[in-house]
């Protein structure tokens, strides 16, 4: 089903300021209603004295500066946790800091500031403990390390729940009473505020009257890669992170880790956008959370050279290919399993399970199961003997934490612990309570979700008219951020298909024909021969071989005219 995109009035605003018509409506479409929310510049992000406990957070962290003290980062194991550990150590270290990491195994100590992990991080003497990208919840691990005598600085962004971590300094814009604007920064940009804060303390106190501050700028490499591996809500604070962070990039700026990244991963810094950051970089980085050990990322990200950073950033893309091939069997599997799910029951959810399956590889099958059905999903692994861990996605109308809240409240007992966001969650439950959590969690799903959100639609910014479909156009598109809440603009129209041929892997080879324009298209995954006219929801995108250039339409979706 295609559904058209309102276009509110402001778009003529918009194209008024200067902005290409096509452009004017694609951003008003996404809520962009003045010239300002265009402006992605570094001074157009909101002063961080906005963001609750910033100052205090400072204050501790310049107490530790100046005594000497050992501060120890504590990340979490995924590519926001990783970019933002790497923002604290380079940061603070950048700032006078005596500072270290540690990062979970996720196999071993389960996610965020426990008990166990605080037992391992004292033996290292630290003074103060730093979460990033976690701790919201870590009550029993803050009230372990308080016992201890090391204080905790919580920097997060995942919801609060009912009991804060006390005694800590905490810095998380969804906390009560935080006036800062954007609720969607990523942890690590929580972490790069947290910084600024810091700076501008250590600056008042004539800590750079000899030296110049350091330029937190140098950072938003890392910054942008974990806001769009997160796949938080690219709002204004976001995509000028990324904005920021791709220019640095382009320009040959980026840490060396990050463009070793690039080249292991084929993709020209020169041209480094936004989907290179979320499907190639990230998951690269992300493997080695799933498979092994996070700090091997971390490292990366810290590498000062070349030298450094390319046998690192390599393991890492032999990892990635690894995880790749678990993740192709578990799918097999899991497709499996859910197509018998769906014909034995109109179900509105899948949950699905197996003994042998990865507990680092279950967030990427859900993401797989869910844009296969459009249903939101749990996909378990056994964790230990007597826990299953999940992770779960889901789809617009259903936000995923506050239905396994709800799961938890309803059948006692069953969920030991879970977190999250609305699209995206994971949690653990007792082995034996697999049934009880899938019947909660349907019951859930079907008292919130409605027909229309179970129906599978494909948004569209409308039709262009002639002579607007252009490799200008597609080139603009190409150099903005795009992502979660802020999607790539998607057009529709019914086109001839003068030319087909299959390529790859069951993959479609178009030439659509309009009036009198022709378009090179592709089809991903249509192994079926489409018929002689279409109507299609369509990118424009560039195409690059062989150093040439050309427009390219990817068809998203189509049926026939």
């Amino acid at each position: 089903m295609i559904v058209r995109r309102e276009i509110p009035d402001t778009h003529r605003a918009l194209a008024a300021l200067g902005v290409p018509p096509v452009l004017a409506r694609v951003y008003a479409a996404r809520g962009v209603h003045s010239g300002a929310e265009l402006d992605h510049s570094l001074t157009a992000l909101p002063d961080f004295r906005q963001l609750a406990n910033a100052d205090a957070a400072a204050e501790r962290l310049a107490r530790a500066i100046a005594r000497d003290e050992r501060i120890l980062v504590v990340a979490d194991y995924d590519a926001d946790g990783a970019t933002a550990c790497a923002v604290a150590v380079r940061g603070l270290r950048a700032l006078g800091a005596r500072v270290d990491f540690l990062v979970p195994n996720r196999f071993e100590y389960g996610y965020g500031l426990t008990p166990e992990i605080v037992a391992v991080a004292l033996s290292r003497k630290p003074d103060l403990l730093v979460t990033v990208d976690n701790g919201i919840a870590s009550v029993d691990g803050v009230r372990a390390a308080a016992a201890a005598g090391c204080d905790v600085l919580v920097t997060d962004h995942h919801l609060p729940g009912r009991v804060l971590p006390q005694p800590a300094i905490i810095v998380n814009p969804n906390q009560s009473g935080c006036a800062f604007p954007s609720k969607h920064v990523a942890g690590v940009g929580v972490m790069f505020y947290v910084l600024c804060a810091l700076r501008a303390r250590l600056r008042d106190a004539g800590a750079f009257a000899s030296r110049g501050a350091p330029n937190l700028a140098g950072l938003l490499d890392l910054v942008a890669l974990g806001t769009v591996a997160d796949v938080v809500r690219l709002d204004h604070v976001n995509r000028i992170f990324v904005e920021q962070g791709l220019a640095r990039i382009r320009a040959g700026r980026a840490q060396p880790g990050v463009a070793a990244l690039f080249r292991v991963a084929g993709r020209d810094v020169e041209r480094a956008s936004a989907a290179d950051l979320g499907f190639a970089i990230g998951p690269r980085l992300n493997a080695a959370g799933r498979l092994a050990d996070m700090s091997l990322g971390i490292r990366c990200l810290l590498a000062e050279s070349d030298l450094e950073g390319e046998p690192l950033a390599r393991e890492l893309d032999r990892l990635n290919r690894e995880r790749r091939d678990i993740e192709a069997v578990m799918q097999d599997e899991a497709l499996t399993d859910a197509a018998q799910w769906q014909e034995d029951r109109d179900a509105h959810t899948i949950c699905a399970y197996r003994p042998h399956w990865h507990t680092g590889v279950v967030g990427i099958v859900a993401s797989r199961l869910k844009d296969r059905f459009h249903r939101p999903v749990v996909v378990f692994a056994q964790a230990n003997p007597t826990e299953l861990r999940g992770s779960g996605r889901s789809i617009a109308g259903f936000h995923l934490r506050d239905a396994l809240d709800l799961v938890a409240k309803r059948a006692p007992g069953v969920v030991v612990r879970f977190g999250g966001h609305a699209h995206a969650a994971g949690l653990t439950i007792r082995h034996d309570a697999l049934a009880d959590f899938t019947a909660a969690f349907e019951q859930v799903a079907r008292e919130t979700l409605t027909a229309s959100a179970l129906r599978r639609s494909f948004e569209s910014d409308g039709e262009l008219r002639p002579g607007e479909l252009t490799f200008d156009l597609g080139l603009a598109l190409s150099e903005r951020a795009w992502g979660q809440g802020f999607p790539a603009p998607a057009f529709d129209d019914e086109f001839d298909v003068t030319e087909q041929r299959t390529v790859g892997d069951g993959h479609a080879k178009l030439r659509l024909a309009r009036a009198r324009e022709s378009f090179d298209a592709i089809a991903f995954r249509t192994p079926t021969t489409l018929p002689p006219r279409i109507r299609a929801v369509y990118r424009p995108e560039i195409h690059r071989f062989q150093g040439l250039a050309s427009l390219e339409l990817v068809v998203d979706y189509w049926t026939a005219a």
